[in-house]
């Protein structure tokens, strides 16, 4: 998929299903309404997701590499 074409939301969601292993065109449609998700565009009424706001999104939501759960405590 070309990162700098746009993609409707169903294709958004299959993209970060493919990728990432998370997300749906439901999850973003509330989103997109409640704050929160990939910045979008509109095109006219519809809305548009760029490969790379979906991947900047994405990553921000995924913990930093760990060895051990214990880890997830320390400071």
């Amino acid at each position: 998929m070309n990162p700098s074409h746009f993609m409707r939301r169903k294709d958004a969601a299959i993209y970060l299903r493919e990728r990432y292993g998370v997300g749906s065109s439901a999850t973003l449609a509330k989103l997109a309404t409640l704050g929160g998700g990939p910045i979008f565009r509109k095109n006219g009424r519809i809305p548009v997701y760029l490969a790379e706001d979906l991947d900047a999104w994405a990553l921000a939501k995924i913990g930093k590499p760990i060895r051990s759960t214990s880890e997830l405590d320390a400071p």
